[in-house]
């Protein structure tokens, strides 16, 4: 249990320090502007970015729990 513990720990100490360089980042380049064209590509890729990434998670777990990881048991293979 100390061990889920301490590594929830460090994945949100991780995920802190992630979005503080990221909110660190965003507002250094203040005199950049950004249309509103660029904040739908901005949240239109990252919402495509997730759902790529959750279907292709699923599909990992699917295909293992189905069984189309399985090596092919050949009967005539002498080894």
């Amino acid at each position: 249990m100390r061990n889920v513990i301490l590594l929830a720990v460090s994945l949100f100490a991780l995920l802190g320090a992630a979005l503080w360089g990221v909110w660190e980042l965003w507002f250094a380049v203040e005199d950049v502007e950004m249309s509103i064209h660029g904040f739908i590509a901005l949240a239109a890729g990252s919402i495509f970015t997730l759902l790529l990434g959750g279907g292709l998670m699923w599909l990992a777990f699917y295909s293992s729990k189905h069984g189309y990881d399985e090596r092919e048991i050949d009967p005539e293979d002498d080894r």
